[in-house]
């Protein structure tokens, strides 16, 4: 003990010795030191999605005659807006729009393993689509510029039927004469039934599993519609409730036309839903959202509730978000709505109805300790400069 404390005393006998200039340069070089040490590490911890494959490019749908198409090219409106950009700013032109949208509404469902769950959601799911945009096909609802949707489900290299229930689901509702609606979580037993126009459900096979983030950009790269939804494949969120979205979203759009709507269970902390989860699920629950009003700037840590599978964009929106999105796993949602918030577009948060549904592939353990891993390397990725828009 008198060793230590001697030695001690020999250090800061030292120190006081040291001219402060040399103390000084020894801190920042320290400092530079750690923060080299932290960007190398992170170059090689941060991920970096794969390129898209070129059946990954493509999806199949079910024709008139109910037989299943030939693999179709998917349109891509980021790579002509990338096109496009890339020529602007070598003739010092203004960055240039997005194409125009074909239809109202896009909803990308990403789905892995999901063909016990993913036939209700997708009732509930046409059925509000029908009712509400009609078909820019058959121009039977909606109005002039509020009509017409579609479907992309993205199966992430599903081991299950995934794909094939997907598109008997859209031959049973787009051929059948007596079709049976199919029980979702919101309308256990169903009443009504929707003929849907042909095509709108599109089906994009990933080979290879990149995680639910990954499914969601892949989906929103190619969508079509001057809104895009995400909607999680269990039907969990009630889908009736995109309505307020597209209102809020609206209310909120910028002059540009850019918005978010984030859909919000954060009403329903007391409820018995979630009461009635175990004490490690809601302490875990309550200690990512505390990391993430530390760790996440202001806009963001201001959303109640950033893990809602139920999210709209705007179309003018997306080429400030989706071109730069890195996360393929749970935590993707948080760089999103970091994304919206550098580029200044406006988020509104909207309570929508939401419940349990069986067969959660979350492990509430090891996936709470990869979301806290994965926030930490995305916040210090983007302030260090690893990830860095162009």
């Amino acid at each position: 003990m008198d060793t230590l404390i001697s030695l001690a005393q020999e250090g800061v006998e030292v120190l006081r010795q040291t001219p402060v200039h040399i103390l000084l340069l020894s801190l920042v070089s320290t400092c530079c030191g750690i923060a080299l040490f932290l960007y190398v590490a992170l170059c090689f911890v941060a991920p970096v999605p794969r390129s898209a494959r070129r059946s990954e490019k493509t999806y199949v749908t079910i024709l008139p005659d109910g037989s299943k198409s030939q693999a179709k090219e998917l349109p891509c409106w980021i790579d002509q807006w990338r096109a496009q950009k890339e020529l602007a700013k070598r003739r010092g032109a203004p960055a240039p729009k997005l194409e125009e949208a074909d239809l109202f509404m896009s909803v990308v469902v990403p789905a892995y393993n999901e063909e016990q769950r993913l036939g209700g959601m997708l009732e509930e799911a046409v059925s509000y689509l029908q009712d509400q945009y009609g078909s820019a096909y058959d121009g039977e609802k909606g109005s002039s510029k509020e009509k017409g949707w579609e479907i992309l489900i993205v199966s992430d290299g599903s081991t299950d039927k995934t794909v094939e229930k997907a598109l008997e689901f859209a031959r049973e509702h787009q051929l059948s004469q007596h079709p049976i609606p199919v029980p979702g979580p919101w309308t256990p037993k169903p009443t009504h039934f929707h003929h849907i126009p042909h095509g709108s459900i599109r089906v994009i096979t990933l080979e290879q599993n990149r995680g639910k983030g990954g499914a969601v950009t892949h989906g929103m790269r190619h969508v079509r519609g001057r809104y895009a939804v995400f909607a999680d494949a269990d039907g969990a969120s009630r889908f009736d409730d995109l309505g307020k979205l597209v209102q809020e979203c609206k209310a909120a759009e910028d002059k540009l036309g850019r918005a978010v709507g984030v859909g919000s269970r954060a009403h329903l902390v007391g409820s018995e839903a979630v009461v009635k989860r175990s004490k490690l699920r809601n302490f875990l629950m309550h200690s990512f959202h505390l990391l993430l009003r530390l760790m996440t700037p202001p806009a963001t840590a201001a959303i109640k509730d950033t893990q809602c599978g139920f999210k709209l964009f705007s179309r003018p929106s997306l080429p400030y978000i989706v071109p730069y999105m890195h996360s393929e796993g749970w935590i993707f949602d948080v760089e999103m709505l970091m994304l919206a918030e550098s580029a200044s577009i406006p988020m509104r948060e909207v309570a929508i109805g939401w419940k349990e549904v069986m067969g959660s592939k979350l492990n509430v353990i090891w996936d709470s300790l990869g979301m806290a891993w994965g926030l930490a390397v995305l916040r210090a990725s983007w302030a260090l400069g690893v990830y860095k828009r162009d």
